[in-house]
């Protein structure tokens, strides 16, 4: 037998399929897409268990009807394991552990095994924490998700991260677990508020920005009538952002984050901040949009972009109906340590996504702290003017 060496280094991947599907009506007549998604497991009937975020329930009160439909009308496909379970929407299931302890006690008496599905209905949040507790059952369970909102099928839902919160720190708790399959699907987007509605529009601005120049004209150019929820407009710029993300994990060379920089949270840093400086008063779309704003700044006074471009993209935030100021920008140093934070998260140097031109980003390990301070208080000054302008 050959010799074994005292040092063994083998360089391994791990083959993964992201599967991205968009309907137009998921539980109706394109359930067949969902059905498909569900393997048989040794020639039985896949065993799925649906989750279901309270808000949406609450918004669309025959969902729950037509999930267990599905399921009874399919039985030969698949067989639903236990009822259809609810839970708090919103970042309240992030901000609870117990509701994570809940989650595994259900997924415990269930039986469920690593060739179980969890197809789980719901905003963001709902994603993260039920993938979260999905990832860490018997080390991984089938994750199916179904956004129902902008911001999530726009840019969450597509990533392979699940969180929850922890010490008042946005996303502490958390793995990286690539769901099984991913729904985008245009009826559960249609009962949404106004506000949840444009929220998710902030992360089309952002991926734009970084990846796609002509996304970014054709986005400013229609940012007015997707406030004003033109479905004609509105659902292609779901799409290509969704692409772009889907794009970035398979593609980009970190789905797991073990580098240093983070692309897709550009203008992040910030965002998470305010979000728990604002107790989540201030929602993910929100934050994201102010802290977009920030950067985008700041790319201009440090780093080179067009102020015409800078000015261009606060103006298409504005038009997309977002405020782009919140009381909690006016506590500086406590939203400063947001930096160190964001750099904890990750490890080594800290690392910041600027763009000096649109589609073609760079990284930043230093910030100017006038120079950021600056660009907060621009980002202020233009919300307030606009504020007036409008009254």
């Amino acid at each position: 037998m050959n010799q074994i060496p005292d040092q063994l280094d083998v360089d391994f991947h791990v083959p993964c399929t992201h599967r991205l599907r968009f309907t137009k009506d998921v539980f109706g007549k394109d359930t067949d897409v969902l059905l498909d998604l569900l393997e048989s497991s040794d020639g039985k009937p896949a065993r799925v268990q649906f989750w279901i975020d309270q808000n949406v329930a609450d918004a669309n009160p025959d969902l729950v009807t037509k999930v267990r439909r599905i399921a009874d009308a399919n039985p030969d496909r698949i067989k639903r394991i236990g009822s259809v379970q609810q839970v708090p929407g919103g970042e309240e299931i992030k901000n609870d552990i117990h509701i994570l302890e809940r989650m595994l006690k259900v997924f415990n008496v269930s039986n469920l095994d690593r060739r179980s599905y969890i197809v789980v209905i719901g905003g963001g949040a709902v994603l993260d924490a039920t993938g979260f507790a999905v990832a860490i059952a018997h080390r991984g369970l089938r994750l199916v998700r179904i956004p129902t909102t902008t911001l999530s099928q726009a840019d969450s839902g597509i990533g392979v991260k699940n969180s929850m919160n922890l010490f008042s720190k946005k996303n502490w708790l958390g793995t990286f677990h690539v769901p099984w399959a991913v729904v985008n699907d245009a009826e559960l987007i249609t009962t949404l508020s106004n506000r949840d509605f444009i929220g998710g529009f902030s992360e089309a601005v952002k991926v734009s920005m970084l990846k796609d120049k002509e996304m970014f004209s054709q986005l400013c150019q229609d940012a007015s009538r997707i406030g004003d929820r033109d479905m004609t407009v509105a659902q292609p710029m779901i799409r290509a952002s969704a692409r772009w993300h889907l794009e970035h994990i398979t593609r980009g060379g970190d789905p797991f984050e073990a580098n240093e920089a983070r692309p897709l949270d550009f203008g992040h840093w910030s965002a998470h901040k305010l979000e728990t400086m604002s107790d989540f008063s201030l929602r993910h779309g929100e934050a994201v949009a102010i802290g977009v704003a920030i950067d985008t700044i700041y790319s201009s006074l440090v780093c080179g972009l067009d102020a015409n471009v800078a000015q261009a993209v606060l103006e298409c935030l504005t038009a997309l109906g977002f405020s782009l100021t919140d009381p909690a920008m006016a506590e500086i140093d406590t939203l400063f340590g947001g930096l160190e934070e964001f750099r904890q998260h990750l490890g080594g140097r800290l690392t910041l996504t600027m763009v000096p031109e649109v589609g073609k980003p760079i990284d930043i390990h230093t910030v100017e702290r006038d120079k950021m301070i600056e660009s907060i208080k621009r980002v202020q000054q233009f919300a307030d003017t606009r504020e007036a302008f409008t009254r």
